[in-house]
């Protein structure tokens, strides 16, 4: 059974965080949440990577893994997405991470 990413015990913070993420959109954080949880392709204007692409740019890492599972952070994590990101320092760090993600967790397949 798939876990609601919204229905974990720190759902208030979740919510406001996918609330903020769309402050300038009517889009719901329930949105938000399904297209990360691959149950709809788009919210708003926003895809998955664009999700991603924009929780990695405003939030700490502590609070990325608070919201997705390690894997799929692994799985988000590629190296067009890195390239993307809007500074040299943020491009650094999660190309950091990806390798680190990659030698302790194994790439399934």
């Amino acid at each position: 059974m798939e876990t609601s990413i919204l229905q974990a015990k720190d759902y208030s913070e979740k919510s406001k965080i996918f609330n903020q993420m769309a402050w300038d959109y009517k889009i719901s954080p329930e949105d938000l949440e399904a297209v990360l949880l691959d149950k709809k392709e788009k919210a708003g204007h926003y895809s998955k990577m664009d999700i991603f692409k924009k929780l990695v740019e405003s939030y700490p890492w502590f609070t990325i893994l608070n919201i997705l599972p390690v894997e799929s952070v692994q799985e988000l994590l590629s190296d067009e997405l890195i390239q993307k990101l809007r500074s040299a320092s943020l491009r650094s760090k999660y190309t950091y991470v990806k390798s680190r993600l990659q030698s302790i967790i194994p790439a399934a397949g």
